[in-house]
């Protein structure tokens, strides 16, 4: 099946290319990337993002950046497979969720959206439970980098050690964040610092 053979090259190329993004490129304007599950990525192209915190454009853009950064540092995950798919889907809900309030636009609650939308891609591939299932916990929780390190409402640590690891979550979101334009790595890093610094509180308590 062609999506089925599509599916395995996005695999390999986010696995061993330096930029995935130059492929993911090239493959957005085919056919087959036209055909769902893959329409739920090609739609982020339309998905527009708060100019302030994504200058670099849609969520596409935002996703390639992510993806290539995520490539630059799959040597410090402990399972690159999952962490790369992660990478590329961890924002596939906004499609459904960004709205725009008052001239901002938000995608409140994306991340949950994008769990269960990544979900929805994997299992149309692939029967392997352990992928899908450390897959989605790294998107269900890649918010949580910048709500626990800003101390706000949506931080929820114990719900997420109980459902992933936190320092594949920490690089997930380090790459999140560095997947902008005019990023700082030292004041990423620094977020990076305060979650696991927080996350490991948690434990001593």
């Amino acid at each position: 099946m062609v999506t089925s053979q599509l599916f395995t090259e996005m695999e390999q190329h986010l696995l061993e290319d330096d930029a995935p993004s130059v492929y993911l490129n090239q493959i957005s304007k085919t056919r087959d990337f036209a055909q769902y599950p893959f329409s739920l990525l090609l739609r982020l192209k339309n998905t527009p993002q708060s100019p302030v915190h994504h200058p670099e454009g849609n969520v596409w853009n935002h996703t390639m950046l992510v993806v290539d950064e995520a490539a630059r540092r799959k040597h410090e995950s402990k399972d690159r497979t999952a962490f790369l798919w992660a990478a590329l889907l961890h924002d596939i809900g906004k499609a459904e969720t960004t709205r725009t309030r008052k001239g901002k636009i938000t995608a409140y609650d994306h991340d949950k959206a994008s769990a269960v939308r990544t979900r929805e891609f994997l299992e149309t591939f692939t029967e392997d439970k352990d992928l899908i299932r450390k897959v989605t916990g790294l998107v269900r929780w890649h918010m949580q980098i910048l709500f626990v390190s800003r101390s706000m409402k949506f931080a929820d640590i114990k719900g997420m050690k109980e459902d992933t690891d936190p320092e594949e979550i920490a690089l997930l979101g380090l790459c999140d964040r560095m997947g902008r334009l005019h990023a700082e790595e030292a004041t990423e890093l620094e977020h990076v610092r305060q979650f696991m610094e927080k996350c490991e509180s948690l434990d001593n308590n």
